[in-house]
């Protein structure tokens, strides 16, 4: 592994502005009620009406919120544990560092692309610009050569395949059903007060293409193959629970929310921690 100064002043700088931006995300409250907005558009909209996101939609800042509980919750511990067990020279750390830092790019990238303007869009154009440059050197740090070398014989290669190869089927069917339908009728699918789908340009630009490449590439055992899926797996991991969470707090707010969101989710988020730990646990120490 390549030493990488720069992740020593990178990592707390992330973790210091994420723990400020999901806080106040969860705590900054201010007086105000939901109430009924139509988009230039025509679409017919309630939004939040207070706190940071009181001009996301209710269902947009119920989605926010639920991110930012995942992120203090599960994100920043995650850094600061990776981040120290990197420090100490572990395989392990470091591919749990990666994954944790593309779920901070992931975020924050969304945030500061779909959020409707707030006090802390330069925190979310800060965060996206360190989390980006901290994971592509995280990336640099491996020594692919040798890498395929550090991880056991016993590891569930096709196992881990197949999840992600599940994983990134399901989105892709689940946005192109979302979009194509619309499409094909020449009508605008529901955007909720925002220009266009950015977290779908994401997921089928970025996620789902990183799934099957990744899945195909360890299955042919090329080097990229374990560092892309474990990457992929803990983006799985940590995208299932935040939206597992989104779906239960929009449901709390009263927003419609599909049963089948609210079960694959949650299956996602536990199958691919399995997957994690297995992968993880047959890294060779030495």
């Amino acid at each position: 592994m390549k030493t990488q100064p720069a992740l020593n002043w990178l990592i707390p700088l992330i973790g210091l502005l994420a723990l400020i931006a999901a806080g106040a995300g969860l705590f900054w409250q201010t007086d105000g009620q939901p109430y009924p907005f139509t988009s230039h558009r025509g679409e017919a909209v309630m939004l939040f009406g207070r706190g940071l996101y009181r001009y996301d939609t209710v269902s947009s800042a119920a989605q926010e919120q639920a991110t930012d509980l995942i992120t203090l919750l599960v994100g920043l511990p995650l850094l600061a544990v990776s981040a120290w067990m990197t420090r100490r020279g572990s395989l392990r750390g470091r591919l749990l560092l990666t994954g944790t830092l593309g779920y901070f790019l992931y975020t924050y990238m969304s945030v500061a692309f779909l959020s409707a303007y707030n006090p802390l869009f330069l925190v979310y154009v800060a965060l996206f610009s360190l989390s980006l440059f901290a994971f592509i050197l995280s990336m640099m740090s491996f020594d692919l050569a040798s890498l395929p070398g550090r991880f056991s014989a016993r590891l569930p290669r096709r196992s881990l395949a197949g999840v992600l190869f599940g994983a990134g089927g399901f989105l892709l069917l689940a946005w192109l059903g979302r979009i194509a339908p619309p499409l094909l009728q020449n009508q605008t699918p529901a955007l909720e007060n925002t220009t266009t789908l950015v977290i779908q340009a994401m997921d089928l630009g970025l996620i789902v293409p990183l799934a099957f490449l990744s899945g195909a590439l360890l299955l042919r055992r090329s080097p990229w193959g374990y560092l892309l899926a474990s990457v992929a797996v803990m983006k799985f991991l940590t995208m299932g629970a935040a939206v597992s969470a989104m779906g239960i707090n929009m449901a709390l707010v009263g927003v419609a929310v599909s049963a089948v969101e609210l079960v694959v989710f949650p299956t996602l988020t536990l199958v691919n921690m399995v997957m994690a730990g297995l992968l993880l646990k047959n890294v060779e120490a030495h």
